[in-house]
């Protein structure tokens, strides 16, 4: 973007809650990437007359969760609106969702990026209904048409909705993450983008360096990937820039994303509130919370992940990108600390890197996850206090963990059955050492002779002879000594 501007970008982020049924119907919430069209519909979720709406209480439960763990003020009694406008995908011919009183508002959310730390405001949280799904058809013969699905009109939504506090891509990203990290974290949204369980709309403008009122903004719509969501912002931002250097001015409208040519497209113009006729959703009471049902969600939530994130690095000495690694995870970041807590003594950083590199290495392989893996921290924290005694070497622990991983044996018993203890006795290693130099006397005299790579060599080679159990600490002394 140029470098005479600024650019101002606020998200508005749709994530749909993982509850068992829709949010004013008994209609199960269904895999929308696996289940035939139209088959979890019912008279209410398909807009028939007649029919009422009943509020989906967990729906609640889980809005509430994730508004006090954003830091939101929440309101005591909300109201549910009813958003006219007409469009294939809205059975009703409109939506019901909140807008003059919604669940919470003023809110927080702290990101990191490359120039630190940087709080994010939250200006509204809110529950509603999600459309239908509209798939466009393009025939080689014929006229395009439309299909419509009706299996995702109704599932609970939550719009989260920030200031225009975000300025670079950078900062869009960290953003857009943390909070589907925060979502994870909560079990409120299972995170997968490729499912659609998490959309995006971001209301763009730029303003020349210096100048504080913000530009005239323009949406982009249903953006569904962190990739588009990015690549939308980018192309516009170049776009309202060049604009604004040719002496033009920034249309107020809604844009869509052409994925095929890369590039924004004008679809109307921008709607204000008064467009969709608000007005207070006559078949649904006002939605109204107790002090005590606050405070007991309050009391229920998780460590949030910025705050896990700093004390791992504060606590642990571990650096950021091994806390950002270990936190992304809500199960990772389990695992580690539950680890942690069964070693005898605990080394953060040890436990940290195996479960990083040779864990991580064995689930990816096996395609497994935590809740599959047949290790559990207290099998890992056993097999890494072997290692830190000496009873295993590293190359010995890493046979050992591929077992334990394969069968979900515990360490002591694999290095028992197998006699895989690590041989340290001095005295039984030096007959070793001196047997492999007395066999190999060329290279010894050439060791002697200024060849001191063949160190390396004859370490290799009582290795060999002692199966990988001799101690590479005492043989590499031995080598030293007896050369």
């Amino acid at each position: 973007m140029n470098a005479a501007y600024a650019a101002d970008i606020g998200l508005e982020v749709h994530a749909e809650l993982q509850t068992q049924s829709k949010m004013f119907c008994a209609c199960p919430v269904v895999d929308l990437t696996q289940a035939p069209p139209n088959t979890a519909v019912c008279p209410v979720c398909a807009g028939m007359p007649g029919t009422l709406p009943v509020v989906n209480e967990l729906a609640v439960v889980y809005a509430l969760q994730v508004a006090l763990a954003l830091e939101c003020e929440i309101a005591e009694t909300s109201i549910f609106a009813r958003k006219n406008y007409f469009y294939p995908d809205l059975p009703k011919g409109y939506q019901i969702s909140q807008y003059e009183f919604p669940l919470a508002q003023h809110g927080l959310l702290p990101i990191r990026t490359g120039e630190g730390w940087l709080d994010i405001r939250i200006r509204r949280v809110h529950l509603e209904e999600d459309t239908g799904k509209l798939t466009h058809v393009h025939p080689e013969e014929g006229a395009p048409y439309s299909l419509i699905d009706l299996n995702r009109a109704g599932i609970p939504l939550l719009e989260i909705v920030s200031e225009p506090d975000l300025h670079t891509i950078e900062q869009v990203q960290a953003y857009t993450r943390g909070l589907r990290t925060l979502l994870q974290y909560l079990g409120v949204n299972s995170g997968d983008l490729e499912k659609g369980v998490i959309r995006f709309e971001a209301n763009v403008s730029v303003r020349p360096k210096g100048r504080t009122e913000l530009g005239t903004r323009v949406e982009i719509k249903n953006l569904n990937s962190f990739r588009t969501m990015t690549g939308a912002i980018a192309f516009e931002l170049e776009r309202q820039t060049a604009l604004l250097d040719a002496g033009g001015e920034v249309a107020q409208e809604t844009l869509g994303w052409d994925e095929v040519h890369q590039a924004t497209l004008s679809q109307r113009s921008k709607e204000e509130a008064h467009d969709y006729r608000y007005f207070p959703e006559p078949d649904l009471p006002p939605l109204v919370l107790q002090p005590a049902q606050i405070e007991a969600a309050r009391a229920a939530l998780p460590e949030r992940p910025d705050r896990r994130f700093r004390r791992f690095v504060a606590d642990f000495a571990l650096d950021g990108y091994q806390a950002e690694l270990l936190t992304n995870d809500k199960a990772t970041a389990d695992f580690f600390e539950q680890t942690l807590t069964a070693m005898p003594e605990p080394d953060p950083a040890l436990a940290a890197n195996w479960i990083l590199g040779e864990l991580f290495g064995q689930m990816h392989a096996a395609q497994e996850t935590f809740a599959t893996l047949q290790i559990a921290p207290e099998s890992l924290a056993g097999l890494l206090a072997k290692l830190q005694s000496g009873k295993v070497n590293n190359a010995t622990a890493k046979a050992v963990l591929s077992e334990m991983a394969a069968t979900g044996k515990r360490a002591g018993e694999i290095i028992h059955t197998a006699g895989l203890e690590q041989v340290s006795d001095r005295n039984t290693l030096a007959q070793v050492v001196a047997e492999v130099l007395a066999e190999h006397p060329t290279e010894v005299q050439a060791y002697r002779e200024g060849k001191t790579a063949l160190l390396q060599w004859f370490f290799g080679q009582v290795m060999r002879r002692t199966g990988g159990q001799a101690n590479p600490i005492v043989v590499q002394a031995l080598l030293k000594e007896q050369l």
